[in-house]
């Protein structure tokens, strides 16, 4: 485990396109699944990682806090299953089943949409506007696995809020932290 943080994508970048598989309904998830969202929060998820683990109860909230409203959301996870087969497809089911998502998981096989979105690490979070505009990449919240603050998702949850109000985010924004997205052989990309 290499501890990784975010990119942080330039703000105002449009939201990438993809085709993905939801592992729960097969169905394939796009950005037009969600063309009628103001809000659009996509998560770089795994399995594994105990950055996710720490925090998968309050991503679970997310989405059922948020099931109703104005905000789509769809988690994705990259990583290289042949190295680390606890993120595959039908294990990722079983974590998303277990914890009530109420928004599709996808499984990026290729790794393309985690390059275009230059995802680096689990968790990783990105919330775009009604015009697929690139508005917060950052942190959940500042609690860690190891420092014994709450998980409350703080950090996120006012971005999503904001957004949805057609308030300003301020644009210091806190990397997330967490494991490496553990890209396949020859496919690490050079995001500098």
């Amino acid at each position: 485990m290499a501890l990784t943080a975010s990119t942080m994508l330039p703000l105002g970048t449009l939201a990438p396109d993809f085709q993905l598989p939801d592992v729960v309904s097969q169905q394939i998830i796009s950005l037009a699944s969600f063309a009628d969202k103001k809000t659009l929060l996509v998560m770089f998820i795994c399995r594994h990682c105990p950055f996710v683990k720490y925090v998968q109860e309050q991503l679970a909230l997310i989405g059922k806090d948020y099931f109703e409203s104005d905000l789509g959301i769809v988690a994705i996870s990259a990583n290289d299953v042949e190295n680390y087969p606890d993120d595959a497809p039908d294990l990722l089911k079983t974590m998303a089943t277990e914890l009530g998502f109420k928004f599709p998981l996808c499984y990026d096989e290729t790794q393309e949409t985690a390059k275009a979105y230059t995802a680096a690490c689990t968790p990783d979070f990105f919330v775009f506007d009604s015009n697929r505009q690139l508005v917060y990449r950052g942190q959940l919240d500042d609690s860690r696995p190891s420092n014994g603050k709450p998980v409350t998702g703080a950090d996120l949850r006012a971005a999503i809020e904001a957004v949805l109000a057609d308030k300003p985010i301020d644009d210091e924004q806190k990397p997330s932290i967490g494991c490496n997205i553990k890209w396949k052989a020859g496919n690490t990309p050079n995001y500098s």
